[in-house]
């Protein structure tokens, strides 16, 4: 079971995997990865966001809630 929504927002859009990934700056293997529930960067998840149309502050629709023991880390931390 997928860990983020990047799947179902790319679909909302009517866009492939190999749209996203060119628009991100990604390979289509990256996104398979992440839609699968891989883990990634924060850098890749940016570009994902940014590529979906989406703000930095959309992070957690997509990607979820920060895991508990990071929630009270600031960013430099993470």
């Amino acid at each position: 079971m997928p860990s983020n929504n990047v799947q179902r927002f790319r679909e909302a859009q009517m866009m492939s995997k190999a749209e996203l990934a060119r628009k991100a700056g990604l390979s289509t293997l990256t996104i398979d990865r992440i839609e699968a529930g891989r883990p990634c960067r924060l850098d890749t998840k940016r570009k994902i966001l940014l590529a979906l149309g989406l703000k930095v502050s959309d992070k957690d629709k997509v990607f979820g809630p920060a895991p508990r023991y990071l929630a009270g880390a600031s960013a430099t931390q993470r």
